[in-house]
């Protein structure tokens, strides 16, 4: 069955950078759009940024500039670099993939097929 992985979380003082990875199994990991998308305590869940199949992206405008979205389709693995992290960015993210060799740039939970159990970043003033 699918399964999503994702790892690299962790405490981090304000200023400071975090990378989190997504290991994708039991799907053809190149054809899916995949996405990233973050929960901060007591608030609903947020996109955060996508790329699609074939290396296109897009971000939050809360995270442009400061987070980059990137894949490796050889080992099966999304990325997202985080830098210049703020309190605010206190979130459990979540890796999620959209099947279908799908082009459009996707911002929205329900378009997304599959999704992890995600990984805690906490960011420290």
């Amino acid at each position: 069955q699918v399964q999503l992985v994702e790892s690299g979380g962790g405490l981090v003082q304000a200023g400071g950078s975090l990378r989190l990875s997504c290991a994708a199994s039991g799907l053809t990991f190149s054809s899916y759009a995949m996405g990233w998308f973050r929960q901060a305590p007591g608030k609903q869940q947020e996109f955060v940024a996508t790329i699609t199949w074939s290396g296109s992206t897009y971000s939050a405008d809360s995270v442009k500039g400061r987070f980059t979205i990137s894949r490796d389709n050889a080992k099966n693995t999304l990325y997202l670099q985080l830098n210049s992290l703020k309190p605010e960015d206190t979130a459990i993210y979540y890796c999620a993939a959209a099947g279908g060799y799908n082009s459009r740039l996707l911002t929205r939970r329900n378009e997304y097929d599959y999704w992890g159990k995600g990984t805690l970043v906490t960011v420290s003033s």
